[in-house]
């Protein structure tokens, strides 16, 4: 039994079974033994990998996109451009390397990296070098305008899940059975927070909730009202959430979230009905695949321009990096984006205004 399980094993037994939220936020940030506390997860080493990771082509896109977003904002100086959970700093870097001819464009931007790893700030140090970024821990802006980009951010961000029966909502938690960590119901109970999720559920169907990620999604939404600015949201997920998706990875394979604790990744879809609605009064694009973002960008142009200068393996790991983004199989459609700007601003290129 692993430290981390010891030490869950023991809360259970003091104090009773946990809410899925207490057990994902034990498992990814406990001070000693905690999975982002650790370890760099990235890469083929690692147990996942994202779409800055996969190709530079992914980076340079967003890059040009909040860039072309400055300008339309009449280039503001100073302004912070933020990111929240930058992994290794390869997205950060392909950004300010795609930017750097947009006259003023870095000499006006403040970089600011929310990250709680020690050890994935040392990698974004590296990837950063000479750019002078500064970190923080949780998002706080100063009182300026904001270009943020939180890719594969609020998917890790702690949830709790309620299935409804016919005395309203059991809450899943994780207790003990024999000894052994098991999933549980609590007693049925009426929940303000979800009467609006009557009307499209059923007996026996799972909802799940994420009030971290409505938190920070309020923070931004509240500073882009305040300070204008824009924010990209890109990560799989729905409109809404249905159904379990709480899932855990290692070493790339799926594998139990009761097993590996602090040394697998723990995620969840992402509600991005609920990110919006906690964002107003900011308003948000509407809802877009990947692929399709990308595609209205340009990358298969990028691609192209890219390619003349492959052969071989490497001009076939390029071709299968842009399937993999764009794909409908891959990435492209599991994955969304969408984007936080102020009420009667247009949305960001490769977007569109929505309601």
């Amino acid at each position: 039994m692993s430290p981390l399980q010891n030490h869950i094993t023991a809360l259970i037994r003091a104090s009773g079974p946990l809410t899925l939220a207490e057990f994902m936020a034990l498992c990814l940030q406990h001070p000693e033994h905690g999975y982002y506390t650790t370890r760099d997860p990235l890469g083929a080493s690692g147990d996942f990998t994202t779409s800055p990771e996969i190709s530079q082509m992914f980076g340079e896109l967003i890059g040009l996109c909040l860039a072309q977003r400055w300008l339309d904002m009449g280039a503001p100086a100073p302004f912070t451009l933020a990111e929240l959970g930058p992994g290794r700093g390869t997205l950060m870097a392909d950004i300010l390397r795609a930017t750097r001819g947009v006259a003023g464009f870095h000499a006006a931007a403040e970089i600011v990296l929310i990250e709680t790893s020690p050890a994935l700030r040392a990698r974004q140090a590296e990837a950063l070098a000479g750019y002078e970024p500064t970190w923080e821990n949780t998002f706080a802006p100063k009182p300026q305008p904001l270009l943020l980009v939180a890719n594969e951010f609020f998917d890790a961000l702690p949830i709790r899940q309620f299935i409804r029966d016919e005395a309203g909502w059991r809450e899943r938690v994780v207790g003990l059975e024999e000894g052994a960590l098991a999933f549980g119901l609590t007693d049925a109970t009426q929940l303000a927070a979800l009467e609006h999720r009557l009307d499209d559920t059923e007996i026996g169907d799972l909802v799940e909730v994420c009030g971290p990620a409505e938190a920070v999604a309020s923070e931004i939404g509240a500073h882009i009202a305040d300070h204008g600015g824009c924010a990209l949201i890109i990560d799989y997920g729905d409109w809404r959430s249905n159904g379990d998706t709480f899932q855990a990875v290692k070493a790339h394979e799926k594998v139990s979230p009761l097993d590996s604790l602090g040394s697998a990744d723990l995620t969840a879809h992402v509600d991005f009905q609920a990110l919006a609605q906690a964002a107003e009064p900011a308003a948000h694009s509407p809802l877009t695949p990947q692929g399709v973002f990308l595609e209205r960008l340009g990358i298969t142009a990028r691609a192209q321009a890219l390619a003349q200068n492959l052969t071989g393996a490497a001009l076939e790991s390029h071709i299968a990096a842009h399937r993999r983004l764009t794909h409908p199989e891959e990435m492209g459609t599991l994955f969304k984006v969408m984007a936080l700007m102020p009420s009667g601003a247009p949305a960001p290129a490769g977007l569109q205004n929505g309601a």
